[in-house]
């Protein structure tokens, strides 16, 4: 009767304790919940004044959000928390509740101060007098000052990712899997941009010529025309940077850059057979590599033994990021006349001045003109608190859609650069991209063949459909949709929009050469037009294998190019050509839970 009594006693006392822990890990669960509750009403308050740069606004809240974050994190730090996550059904789920928190701790008390830190530095630090700057130069300190606070925000949010990658959605509730979600869908989406000013900012300071002045090459990418990059090189301006400010000094039109009588560097057989000599000799095709760093050395070296200068870098851009510029500025610029916006600049730009001047060249100086207005535009911009943060959040912008690159002659540098989305190193780096490294992304690129500006009615698509999500090997499927619509007279448009006849199609027609890279050490193919398997040229280059077709669409005409890859963790990052409809980067992932 006595042991049958201490048993009794036994038995309660632990249903006792279970109860105490149980009751003590549910005040913990509503302590936990409460905070970050608390946390997303104060992110969701934000949220206007982080779309508007408003640095003052969002550092008043900052006490709020570190205080809601340090109680979650404080809720899940608890011995009885850190027992339950060992158990079967719930401890997954308390595993990544206490990851979130921690995550949100971080963010709040770690992340965010250098993060406002830096957004003060651009939008409140304001140009430096107007004596320490020569005139009509774009005052680039604000930016260098800031790269160092962005790169310590992007070390925490590159770590919180890597704890949240631990978690398996597909065990979670749905309560829980989609607060984990929202969260890595929040990092994964800063992290390029954070990622990239990370890794530039030790060497910033030298770019923007702390180290003594340089000289940069500026090629203005025209998208009417494609190449891999973005575009045929439109015009070449220089500029000269110094002690953190920048000026145009110099600009010249391809017209005025005739071919050279051989390549400007060697190329590789890899290159000959895809592309010819036609990368080495003309200024305008240097763009066709599918990899800005050969791309640009190719340009610096055209450019010196065109005109005896030697360059220090390269960048390249497109219209896209002008239009984008203006419109978030509300600002115009002024060429031969006209008073663009952001919603003229593109027509103006790359149809109705090819149609209004007989001579390709006087085209070409109305590209040029804008471009110096552009330039105007950012300088002012950026001396102006109220549209300087506008004018950065459109700059990266365009890095995320991969439609600004820079390339450096300095070995040390390039090694940091093309390591970041703004160096462009498809072939020869290896940077980060929203679902991997480069080295594992497939790359789909585009090179007009009609020799014309024909572009600008084109319309392209890049999706990626994720399959077998859940297998072992799930795949990707990787479609190129070309829907060509222009006006109904384009037959009888000018020799310098149709092209010069040479690709053996019909005026009006538009012939593109398409090009798939598979990832590096993959393979690509076979691949589909409209669902029926098409060959092409083969090739292989830097680890990768090539395949090209010619697309050949009638005016009204549409068809879809169509790959299916392995895509290892379940997800796939494409590289392709940033056109006037698409960006440079898409990608596809499948989805939690």
């Amino acid at each position: 009767m006595a042991v049958r009594r201490r048993v009794l006693i036994a038995v309660a006392a632990l249903l006792a304790g279970a109860l105490l822990l149980g009751g003590w890990l549910a005040f913990r669960v509503y302590q936990a919940g409460t905070a970050l509750r608390d946390l997303q009403a104060t992110a969701d308050g934000a949220r206007a004044e982080a779309d508007a740069l408003d640095v003052p606004a969002l550092e008043a809240r900052l006490p709020g959000a570190q205080d809601a974050a340090a109680r979650a994190a404080d809720a899940v730090d608890d011995p009885v928390w850190r027992l339950a996550e060992r158990l079967p059904l719930v401890g997954d789920d308390l595993r990544a509740v206490a990851v979130v928190a921690t995550a949100a701790d971080r963010l709040a008390h770690d992340a965010a101060p250098d993060l406002l830190t830096a957004l003060g530095a651009v939008v409140h630090a304001g140009a430096r007098p107007a004596e320490a700057v020569p005139a009509g130069w774009v005052d680039l300190t604000p930016v260098a000052a800031a790269a160092p606070a962005a790169a310590r925000a992007a070390t925490v949010v590159d770590g919180l990712r890597a704890d949240l990658a631990t978690i398996d959605p597909d065990r979670l509730v749905g309560p829980v899997a989609g607060p984990v979600a929202q969260l890595r869908r929040a990092l994964d989406g800063a992290s390029g941009s954070l990622s990239a000013v990370g890794e530039v900012a030790a060497v910033l300071p030298d770019l923007l010529g702390a180290d003594g002045p340089r000289t940069y090459l500026l090629l203005s990418l025209n998208p009417a025309e494609l190449r891999a990059q973005g575009g045929i090189v439109g015009a070449v301006a220089v500029l000269q940077v110094a002690d953190g400010a920048v000026g145009l000094v110099g600009q010249r039109s391809t017209v005025d850059l005739p071919e050279l009588a051989a390549p400007a560097l060697p190329l590789s057989d890899a290159e000959a057979a895809l592309y010819g000599d036609r990368p080495g000799r003309w200024v305008q095709d240097s763009v066709l590599v599918p990899d800005f760093p050969r791309a640009a050395a190719l340009a610096a070296a055209f450019w010196q033994q065109s005109t005896g200068q030697v360059v220090d870098g390269v960048i390249a851009t497109d219209p896209v990021v002008v239009a984008d510029l203006l419109s978030a500025t509300g600002r115009t610029v002024q060429a031969d006349g006209e008073e663009l916006g952001g919603d003229t600049l593109l027509q103006a730009l790359l149809r109705d001045a090819y149609l209004a001047y007989g001579d390709p060249r006087w085209g070409d100086a109305f590209y040029a003109q804008v471009a110096t207005a552009a330039f105007a535009v950012l300088r002012d911009a950026t001396a102006d608190p109220a549209t300087a943060r506008v004018a950065g959040q459109a700059l990266l912008d365009a890095v995320d859609q991969r439609r600004v690159a820079l390339w450096t002659a300095d070995p040390a540098e390039q090694a940091v650069l093309a390591r970041t989305p703004l160096g462009g190193a498809f072939l020869t780096g290896d940077a980060a991209t929203p679902t991997g490294r480069v080295g594992a992304a497939l790359g789909v690129f585009l090179d007009d063949a009609t020799a014309g500006k024909l572009d600008f009615d084109l319309t392209t698509t890049v999706t990626v459909t994720m399959q077998g999500c859940g297998t072992a090997d799930p795949t990707a499927r990787v479609d190129l949709a070309l829907d060509y619509a222009p006006p109904a007279d384009v037959a009888g448009y000018p020799a310098q929009v149709l092209g010069d006849g040479r690709s053996g199609v019909p005026a009006g027609w538009l012939a593109t050469n398409v090009s798939f890279w598979s990832p590096r050490d993959g393979r690509v193919g076979p691949v589909s037009r409209d669902g029926v398997v098409v060959g092409g040229q083969q090739a292989s280059a830097a680890r990768r294998d090539v395949a090209v077709l010619t697309s050949r669409l009638a005016p009204g005409a549409a068809e879809t190019y169509s790959v299916t890859v392995p895509a290892p963790g379940g997800a796939l990052t494409v590289w392709t050509t940033p056109t006037l409809t698409g960006p440079g980067v898409v990608t596809g992932e499948c989805a939690a839970g």
